[in-house]
């Protein structure tokens, strides 16, 4: 047997799965948005008639607004914590490996989980982030986060907070894959503190940086989408944490309409396109500039 044909077949279960699980459902997607459909009858062919309606749908402009400013906010804070944990945590000490079991465990928690989690946490009663806040802070400073509105979108960035772990291991792997020559050299011309962060750290993480920022852009839709299901229901009423990936799983398993919740999933998908193609423009020009 040649390499080529080893080589296929090797690829074959990968191939195939990537055909059945992830082209053929989006061609199907793609089709469904132009129809009418809601898994009982067949198919009806409605033109543009779905997104018509998605332009003057205020719970669509809601969740689409909610999912760019939650992107917008929590994107920069993941990758920013990660980073200063990765830092913090590449040398080899006592209590360094039990701190990074720390960050790496909320994400080994299943989402519901998870999700139930918070919910206790975040009552605004008996929760206890609440109770150690009422210990220091005026009671009228403290969030209530499952009944108001801007209170409870921070509670979703706060629990995205804590599941940073891959981006963690990547960001500290790349610290530690640094030479030390390189800050050994830096230390001879007497750099030392932020010179060596800004000039030297930071430059030489800038490749994975970038790459786990293209990567977070598209995986925001869903950090959202099991917090503002079990913890909020995306509320507080009407839309307050009503994200897009919500949005869609209501109107396609509960009101069963599947082409209105396609096209919202279109709208979904152009977004972080264009939401990745500004972000690698601005890497290419970084790129160019500083030539790694």
């Amino acid at each position: 047997m040649d390499s080529r044909r080893q080589l296929a077949l090797m690829l074959a279960p990968y191939l195939i799965g990537l055909l059945l699980l992830v082209l053929g459902p989006a061609l199907v997607t793609f089709a469904l948005a132009f129809a009418d459909y809601d898994l009982i009858g067949a198919a009806r062919w409605i033109g543009f008639a779905n997104f018509a309606e998605l332009a003057t749908s205020p719970a669509f402009h809601a969740a689409l607004s909610n999912s760019l400013t939650f992107a917008a906010v929590a994107i920069p804070l993941r990758l920013l914590l990660a980073l200063g944990l990765a830092l913090l945590l590449y040398r080899r000490a006592p209590v360094v490996g039990t701190a990074r079991t720390a960050v790496t465990l909320p994400t080994a928690v299943p989402e519901v989980a998870y999700g139930l989690l918070w919910l206790w946490l975040l009552n605004p009663m008996y929760g206890p982030i609440n109770q150690i806040l009422r210990s220091f802070a005026e009671p009228d400073s403290i969030p209530n986060w499952l009944t108001d509105p801007t209170d409870a979108r921070a509670g979703i960035v706060l629990m995205s907070l804590f599941t940073i772990a891959e981006t963690f291991v990547v960001l500290l792997i790349a610290r530690r894959a640094i030479p030390t020559q390189v800050y050994e050299l830096a230390a001879i011309e007497g750099a030392t503190g932020r010179y060596l962060l800004r000039r030297v750290t930071l430059p030489l993480m800038a490749p994975v940086l970038g790459l786990l920022l293209l990567r977070d852009t598209i995986l925001s839709f869903q950090f959202s989408f099991v917090p503002a299901l079990v913890v909020t229901e995306g509320g507080p009423p009407p839309y307050a944490t009503t994200y897009l990936p919500l949005f869609v799983y209501r109107n396609a398993f509960e009101y069963l309409r599947y082409g209105f919740a396609a096209a919202a999933t279109l709208v979904m998908l152009l977004c972080t396109a264009a939401a990745v193609f500004l972000q690698w423009r601005l890497i290419r020009r970084y790129r160019s500039r500083y030539g790694w």
